[in-house]
């Protein structure tokens, strides 16, 4: 499954695939890009999985549309091991919840529900109010910024 979620709206944008290549990946891209056509940039956080990176749209695309594919994003990635960072996993929470708890015995049938699941989030305009503030994250990530560099200071509380 491949989701976006745009947190300050409310909107939506879900695809179910069989599998998760590159050959799915850039597809997904291209629509995303279609949804904003008139922005200049579009600032994506996406996992580190290894089949979403801008070489997928050279793998996949003629050289001249990977460029112009490529030249449109921004991309962020939560640290390794801080997928509750990322935001879209508290859709995908929620989704599970709400509707893959239950055996859906085909492809077909998960995407219909996750159509109609994506949808009403949708009409509900579900926003997502992030409360993590900068100050929480280095205390929380603490131990890890001196994982990768011992010489990271301590990053206490400023209030």
């Amino acid at each position: 499954m491949l989701a976006a979620v745009e947190p300050l709206t409310g909107q939506r944008l879900y695809q179910v695939r069989g599998q998760r290549t590159k050959r799915e990946y850039v597809p997904f891209m291209q629509r995303l890009a279609r949804r904003y056509a008139g922005a200049e940039a579009i600032y994506v956080v996406q996992d580190n999985l290894n089949t979403h990176t801008v070489s997928a749209f050279y793998d996949c695309l003629p050289a001249r549309q990977a460029h112009a594919l490529a030249a449109r994003f921004r991309f962020g990635y939560p640290p390794k091991g801080g997928s509750w960072l990322h935001q879209i996993e508290l859709d995908f929470s929620a989704l599970s919840r709400q509707c893959r708890k239950r055996r859906i015995p085909s492809q077909a049938q998960l995407a219909h529900q996750v159509y109609c699941w994506s949808h009403e989030r949708q009409a509900q305009r579900v926003k997502i109010h992030w409360q993590f503030t900068i100050d929480q994250a280095r205390q929380t990530l603490n131990s890890q910024y001196r994982k990768v560099n011992k010489a990271n200071k301590c990053y206490l509380k400023t209030s």
